[in-house]
Formats: structure tokens, sequence, C-alpha cells
């Protein structure tokens, strides 16, 4: 059907709910509102399914939550019997009524749904799924995007996002539902069918803390000097407020002030203009609270507490936000290092990082004797290297991170995971201070030690059906045409992983990589600099990456900004 014929059939389909049907005859005059909201439906991938929320096929509502949820029983009904699915929930717009929508179209399908009482944040969902063996769980949530966002995303029975090939199928059975076709049973009827279980707090939380608490590195250390730091925290008005502040507490960090106007679930977001650790706006209020108080790091997760950011003081009194590749190399080398010191580093480590992450990873990795494998973006991928290294028994898994905000040193959760990081990086900074240093200083002798990796991300924002031609021809063109130099620096390979492919540009040769196939051109450059151009896998636009690295700093801010420059043509050429 046309955008106009699909508008058309739920203005009569759904005419009986009022609040639908108003909001749709509300657009009546707006053509281009109604194709932006009906000329497809809200895609599906490994990632589930993410949107701005309101009626139409390419929006987040209820009946795309209901037929995506009928798609996924189906799917789980043709795998196994009796199947059991988690689901959990964040702060946003409508995220506890779609989550209940969900677990009562999965009862009236015969699964067994599995419902969080109150926030959780993803990785306690991850954790969850593989402790009570469920066949797959369901977090509502649209991450750190805008407050008009909302999602939904699925993990299989590792706690990691599911795979290319479970989306495919999940996606070909949503596909073949009308947007009507999903019928939930009513709570009452699920829950004595024994099809609703509501979990609390200690049927997993207790668990899942403890297993957290035993991630640390230098537990004693720690708590003698965690009386005196200060630390201020702030949720963003998300999930991480109860499990962050009692992981602290409990590994003795007692001085921890949290941002009161950003501590309460807030759906609107009302204190920052998007929930993102990664915006340096977001601490805002953060940096105040820790001048008044005198604290010496704080920190924020986003709502559904997967990504953590850092802003650390200076020797000045000033804050420095770190980046989160710098984030991730502080914990990684805080983690080697204590590990080595303590004598529990195994001969067999490995640390996981994605693609477009810093390659700082490298020579720390060496430094400690540790392999450093590269995935795909995406933190489904490290979740796999992860179940790799356990059946083949070829790697002990230490950490895995990705450049936006995402860390992880357990393998009980098998996704990013803002609380475990929320310790490590208040562990650090403890352990630290005994020391006579701060998280700064460590973090500039790390850059002294293996050189400058600086980096550069920026987007290309193309929103709606124009958009997504727009973003497939800029792939298209830069793929016919490779560049052979960015900024005068020579390119030495071209990974083309949608083809998959390696070139040596010097050779000729050709190798098969084996990456799965995914929308990505990464140059390797001379010098070990790197830039990489994708589309975004949740928002509508392509991101462009530049890493360099040199021994000297000024040096290096001067060559980032150089090749950012000029990177960002292969985007409007």
């Amino acid at each position: 059907m046309s955008y106009r014929e699909q508008y058309e059939a739920w203005l009569a389909n759904f005419a009986a709910d009022a609040e639908t049907a108003a909001e749709l005859r509300a657009i009546a005059g707006d053509e281009k509102e109604i194709e932006d909201r009906f000329y497809r439906g809200l895609s599906f991938g490994t990632a589930g399914m993410r949107g701005v929320l309101g009626a139409g096929t390419n929006r987040m509502n209820g009946y795309t939550v209901r037929r995506a949820t009928q798609g996924l029983a189906d799917y789980l009904n043709a795998h196994g019997k009796n199947p059991t699915v988690v689901i959990a929930y964040d702060s946003r717009r409508k995220s506890a009524d779609f989550a209940l929508q969900t677990a009562l179209v999965l009862a009236a399908n015969g699964v067994h749904a599995k419902l969080f009482d109150a926030l959780r944040p993803v990785p306690v969902l991850s954790f969850a799924v593989r402790r009570l063996k469920a066949d797959a769980g369901v977090v509502i949530t649209a991450s750190h995007n805008p407050p008009q966002y909302n999602g939904y995303k699925v993990y299989g029975p590792d706690g990691a996002q599911i795979g290319p090939e479970t989306a495919d199928e999940v996606t070909a059975a949503i596909e073949a539902l009308d947007y009507g076709a999903a019928k939930p049973l009513d709570p009452e009827t699920a829950k004595a069918r024994g099809l609703l279980t509501m979990i609390g707090d200690a049927d997993v939380d207790d668990e899942y803390i403890r297993r957290v608490q035993s991630l640390s590195i230098n537990p004693e250390i720690v708590r003698q000097e965690g009386r005196t730091l200060k630390i201020v925290y702030t949720p963003l008005h998300g999930s991480g407020n109860v499990p962050v502040r009692r992981i602290l507490r409990e590994i003795g960090i007692t001085s921890v002030s949290v941002v009161r106007e950003q501590e309460l679930p807030d759906p609107d977001f009302s204190t920052v203009k998007v929930p993102n650790p990664e915006d340096p706006n977001a601490f805002t209020l953060a940096m105040k609270l820790a001048d008044e108080v005198g604290a010496e790091v704080c920190f924020a997760t986003d709502p559904d507490c997967d990504r953590l950011g850092v802003a650390v003081r200076e020797r000045d009194g000033k804050f420095r936000l770190l980046t989160g590749n710098q984030i991730g190399c502080l914990m990684m080398h805080y983690i080697l290092s204590g590990k080595k010191a303590n004598g529990t580093l195994p001969k067999n480590g490995a640390v996981v990082k994605s693609i477009v992450s810093t390659q700082l990873a490298k020579p720390i990795c060496d430094a400690h004797g540790v392999a450093l494998f590269d995935t795909l973006t995406g933190f489904k991928f490290i979740g796999e290297m992860i179940q790799q290294f356990e059946d083949t028994g070829s790697h002990t898994f230490l950490f895995g991170f990705e450049e936006s905000y995402g860390y992880l040193s357990s393998t009980f959760v098998r996704d990013k995971d803002g609380v475990n990081a929320s310790m490590l990086i208040a562990e650090a900074a403890a352990y630290y201070k005994a020391q006579g240093k701060n998280l700064a200083d460590v973090m500039n002798e790390i850059f002294e030690t293996y050189g400058y990796y600086l980096e550069h991300v920026q987007s290309a924002t193309m929103p709606g059906v124009d958009g997504l031609k727009l973003m497939a021809d800029a792939m298209a063109r830069i793929r016919r045409d490779p560049p052979k130099a960015i900024g005068g620096i020579k390119v030495a390979q071209v990974l083309d992983i949608l083809a998959g492919t390696r070139t040596d540009l010097a050779t000729g040769r050709v190798e098969k990589l084996a990456y799965p196939e995914s929308d990505v051109l990464y140059f390797a450059m001379e010098g070990g600099h790197f830039v990489c151009v994708r589309p975004s896998g949740t928002e509508p636009k392509i991101k462009l990456y530049v890493n360099v690295n040199h021994r000297d700093r000024a040096e290096a801010e001067k060559l980032l900004a150089h090749l950012t420059a000029e990177a960002a043509r292969l985007l409007t050429a």
C-alpha cells in the first residue's frame, strides 16, 4: 500500500481508538507529515526498533509494539515449547505501558512473561535473561535519544542483543502481520494462568549487585580511600539511580552526591536537551554540584544505564570531559595493570573493542601481554565474542568497550553496563587517589607512555524518506570511488565490510573479511590513523569517525583538525 492508503486504513481500522483517531485527523492536511508517518514500517533489526512516539506505521505506538511482540512470540513458539521472556523498561514516555502490553501479548500466545515491577537498567535485563534461563528478553527504551523517542530492544538467550539471522527471522514474522493482529490478554487472566510473573527487588537485583561487586580489582584499597573520595553522580532521570548508588555504597565509596534535579524519573528529561552522557551539557548541573562539594570526579549514566560519561578534575581545578575512548582506555589500563600487579592476569587474556574505537587500546594490550580483538559496531558483537571465548576456551575475556561510551568487564552480562562501569571508574579514582594521583593525571600518563591518540566523531543527519535515499547514495558514491588519500595522507587499506573485502592499495591485493555483512567503509591510513563512514543503526544519519595519533599532543591536535576537515568532504562531495 502507498503511504496515503496506509493512512486511510489506520483511520478506518482504529476509529474506535479515540486518541489515535484524533491524532491522525489532526494531520489530515499535512501531506509531508502523513508521508513520514506511513511511508514505511518502523524498521526492526539487530537493535530492535526505535522511533518517534506517535500514530503511524513509522512511529512507536501500541500497535507497532504489539505487532513486534506478536512476531517475536510467533518466532519463539516456532523454535521451542513453553518459552519465557523477561521484560524491562526505563523512564521514557509510555515505557511502562509498552512493557505491560509486551507482556500481555506474549501471554496471549502462551509465552511466560516475566515483567520487572519498576525501572531496571539494560544490564540487569541482560543478566536476568541468563540467570532465569529465559528464551529472550525485551527492554523498552530509546537509550540516549531525545524525549520524543522510544524503542524496543530484543535479547537472545545468551543475554546479548539478537544477531542478524535471528533479527531477520523475527522481522519476517512481524511483516506477515497486520497492525491490529495482536490481541493481548488482560492482566488478571495472564496472572491466573501463570503466564505473567512480576520480578521484584530481591529476585534478580541482589545477585546482580553481588556479581558486579566481585569484579572489584582492589577492594581493600577502595574501602580505605572510599571514605574520603568525593564523587558527583547523575542518573539523568533514568534507571541508574538505584543500582549505581547501591554498588558504590557496597564497595565502600560513601561520599557520593547525587544531582537532585536529575535524580528522579522524568520522561521529559526537563533538565537537559538530550539525556546523553556524551553531551557536555548533560554535565552542567553535575559540575556545578561538584564545585560546591569539592568533588574530584563526576559521572552520568543515560536513561537505560548502559552508557557512562565521566568528567575529571584537572590540577588547575577545572573539569575535563573524557571521551568514550579515553574512559575505555582508563578502565582497561586500570584492570590490566591491577590484575598484573595482583598476579591474576591470565595468560590468555583478551580485550574486545569495536572497529571504530581507538587504536590506543593496542599498545596498552601489548604492554600487558593481552590479545586485542576488533568487532563491528554494536555491543552484541562483543557479546558474541565472549560466547566464542567460552565455547572454545581460547581466551579469557577481561574487558570490552565502544567509543560510544559503552563498557563491560563481566561475562554474566552481555551488553554494555553502566553500573559495572560506574563501579570501575569510581574504584580507579579511589585507587589512584591512594597514590596521590587523580584520573586526569593517569590519562595524561597513558598518553605520554603510548602516544596521543585523539578522535572526532560527527554526523550528517538525513531524516525522512528522502534521507534514506541520500544516505544510500552517499555510501554508494564513496564505495564506487574510495579515496586513495585523505588530507594528503595515503590510505593503506580499504575495508568494505558490506562487500566483505580488505583491499591493499599499494599491492592491489584483496582479502576476504571475517566480519558479518554491514554497510561500513573503513580507511586504514599510513601512520596508524583511520577514517570510517557508516550509517547509524538507530538514527537517520551517517556517522564519520576520524582517529589520529602522534607522540606530541599539539601535533596530534593539529593533525586531527586537518584530517577531520578533509574527511568531512567525503559526505558532501
